[in-house]
């Protein structure tokens, strides 16, 4: 058990925190935002004058991505399913909008490549405090559990992280179900796990779940993408152990 404290708030008996992945340990900004222009392109070229609707439903606008937008925090399910519906309006069946959908994300990712987004500075020395602290630390994710494990991989962070969890065919944020799934695997009680997060799903998730508390980062500053955070946070390294 450890005391955490984030600015004036302290969270007391702690035995776990989970982190969120893209846009809150990774840099995944750039990523998201070719994804989501090279997947509307490919859409675009089977279907002229999608593109510009399907990027605003994504969360771009010109060159700059919404960290609160469909491609920031839904799982990829439900991204595809929101891409399949724009497609569905201009006469297609629902099984052949799903599939050009899912197609034009999956030929996209491949386009893209694997190159590593970055962590966000100070994430690595924050994760390595904690967890020498006696605390167990999770990633709890809407990206698939196979891009997690690939994110932990990439980066070295196995002797730090003791969950890898995505969204695959089960439930997504905000379902608290998704949460408890975690602490169970875990082996610990939502009531003495943290959640750290940089959107509204984690939050909502979280504290449906009886979370000890909810922890939002928010590295572009605007606090409204995090509502219902117990404290909001600019930087991993406010998140600091006062006892174990």
């Amino acid at each position: 058990m450890a005391t955490i404290k984030c600015r004036n708030i302290t969270f007391p008996n702690i035995q776990a925190i989970f982190f969120d992945k893209n846009g809150t340990l990774e840099d995944s900004e750039a990523y998201l935002r070719s994804l989501a222009q090279r997947g509307a392109r490919l859409i675009d070229a089977q279907i002229p004058g999608i593109s510009e609707p399907l990027l605003m439903a994504f969360g771009i606008n010109g060159n700059s991505l919404d960290p609160a937008g469909l491609i920031s925090v839904a799982s990829r399910r439900e991204t595809e399913v929101a891409a399949a519906a724009y497609i569905a309006e201009t006469g297609k069946g629902w099984f052949e909008s799903l599939k050009i959908a899912r197609q034009a994300l999956d030929e996209a990712e491949k386009y893209i490549g694997k190159t590593p987004s970055p962590l966000f500075v100070g994430s690595l020395e924050v994760l390595k405090s904690l967890r020498k602290g006696g605390l167990k630390l999770g990633i709890l994710s809407a990206a698939t559990t196979q891009e997690v494990r690939a994110f932990v991989a990439n980066h070295q962070l196995s002797d730090y992280i003791q969950l890898e969890m995505g969204v695959d065919q089960g439930p997504s944020k905000p379902d608290p179900l998704l949460f408890l799934q975690a602490c169970q695997a875990l082996g610990v009680e939502p009531g003495a796990t943290l959640m750290v997060g940089d959107s509204v799903g984690d939050m909502q998730m979280a504290r449906n779940a009886k979370a000890a508390g909810c922890i939002g980062i928010t590295w572009v500053g605007k606090s409204e993408n995090v509502q219902g955070a117990d404290v909001v946070i600019n930087q991993l390294d406010e998140i600091q152990i006062l006892e174990a």
